[in-house]
């Protein structure tokens, strides 16, 4: 018990080291980031200093649009780079597919086998199954009841309907009334 007291504390410990470091790596990495991002506005975004005049606001006005245009066509280049590339990959992509399709699969040979063979190789040979499932069915012998004996005696429900069509067949049924 010792030992595995030792073991679980030991592994606590490093445990507990790696996620200092990876907490100051993340640390780090943030700084670095900040730092990269203000020394790239730095560069591309020079201070903006608004000019007094009407005539000056208005040139500063038409640069900054001018400047927005460039981007957007740019913008508007890399999305259709990128929507070629997609359209690429999916072609090669689908050459592929096609391409596996080609090589024929040899043909898989039939093997005869019984269900209980298949059921002892898939279970293995400890199990033993018994695919017979008629043997552990009830038999249940089947007794004669009164209504199956008068249906017996009517018959053919053809012939009966014949019998009672008619005048006779009506006149048959008044006299049974009565």
């Amino acid at each position: 018990q010792k030992k595995r007291r030792a073991a679980t504390a030991r592994r606590q410990h490093l445990k507990s080291a790696m996620l200092q470091l990876a907490a100051t790596e993340i640390e780090r990495e943030a700084a670095a980031k900040e730092v990269e991002k203000q020394n790239y506005l730095a560069e591309h975004c020079p201070p903006l200093s608004l000019p007094g005049s009407m005539q000056d606001l208005q040139e500063l006005c038409k640069k900054l649009h001018a400047k927005i245009e460039s981007v957007d066509e740019e913008r508007y280049d890399t999305e259709v780079k990128l929507q070629k590339t997609n359209k690429e990959l999916e072609d090669l992509s689908q050459k592929l597919f096609d391409l596996r399709g080609k090589f024929k699969r040899p043909p898989l040979r039939r093997v005869r086998m019984s269900a209980d063979a298949m059921l002892r190789a898939l279970l293995g040979s400890k199990h033993k199954v018994c695919m017979d499932l008629r043997a552990n069915l009830k038999q249940v012998k089947k007794e004669d009841t009164e209504k199956e004996k008068d249906l017996r005696d009517v018959g053919d429900w053809r012939k009966n309907i014949e019998e009672k069509s008619g005048m006779e067949g009506r006149k048959k049924m008044f006299e049974a009334g009565e």
